[in-house]
């Protein structure tokens, strides 16, 4: 089995922080992975709650077994909150934010790592994240043709409560076990994600490139590949972020979306 999420929210309520291009990268992902072989299932703007994505994720992990493959793409905002159980050196964990996130707050790198987990051994994992891992999670915006450029971080005094301390962690450090999946992200920690528009249309800079770069890529080309095909269009002069693979030594082996 091949089964594959795709998530794409351009529209936050309740923040001024709308984004452009977030469903066309879900399409174009969820295109490209069908035509590989992948049954898919979108969550578009208020589809994409927490509570969807969570329950979405576990659900194609239980239906996968030894030898099925896993995709899950996320395009939106990221964001980070501070790291209760001490295992961040930053001493923030890094989310992403679902459609309701002001109202019940992100998905934590924990959680997720925590989900991924579930996953029975020998399935293929694979977390493609068209926004920042860091601790400024953000994505920005070029100009869409209007004049519109709004930087694209949402700020975690968009749902934490007042006083909520940030800078520091509040409990000793903890080793988390390296998550069961691949993540090939947008940025490296420190960087920005952007918002694009490609022949008059918006999309993540990094989907696009991914994306293009996937569909010249040798049928046997593993992840390794394909980050050092995005490498050389990312970063650019307009997009100076820098794509990453967290991966163990095997899962940087594995060929792409098999």
């Amino acid at each position: 089995m091949k089964l594959a999420l795709c998530v794409g929210i351009n529209d936050y309520p309740g923040v001024s922080n709308d984004l452009y291009g977030c469903r066309n990268d879900a399409a174009d992902w969820a295109a490209a992975l069908t035509a590989r072989g992948f049954d898919v299932r979108t969550l578009l703007d208020s589809a994409a709650s927490g509570l969807a994505i969570r329950t979405g994720i576990a659900d194609l992990l239980s239906r996968t077994s030894d030898g099925d493959a896993v995709v899950i793409t996320y395009s939106g905002h990221g964001t980070w909150v501070p790291d209760l159980d001490g295992d961040e050196p930053d001493q923030r964990d890094e989310a992403i934010c679902p459609h309701d996130v002001a109202a019940n707050g992100p998905l934590l790198d924990d959680e997720l790592s925590t989900l991924f987990a579930t996953a029975a051994p020998g399935v293929r994992v694979v977390l493609i994240s068209d926004s920042c891992h860091s601790g400024t999670l953000t994505r920005l915006s070029r100009p869409l043709g209007d004049g519109r450029c709004p930087t694209r971080f949402l700020a975690p005094s968009t749902f934490l409560p007042l006083g909520t301390p940030t800078h520091e962690a509040v409990a000793p450090r903890v080793t988390r076990p390296r998550s069961a999946a691949l993540l090939l992200s947008a940025c490296r920690d420190t960087e920005y994600s952007y918002d694009a528009t490609f022949s008059g249309r918006p999309n993540g800079a990094f989907t696009y490139v991914a994306l293009t770069t996937l569909a010249a890529l040798p049928p046997d080309a593993t992840y390794r590949d394909w980050l050092r095909a995005i490498r050389a269009q990312l970063p650019s002069q307009n997009y100076p972020q820098t794509p990453a693979l967290q991966a163990t030594p095997t899962q940087h082996t594995w060929t792409v979306l098999a």
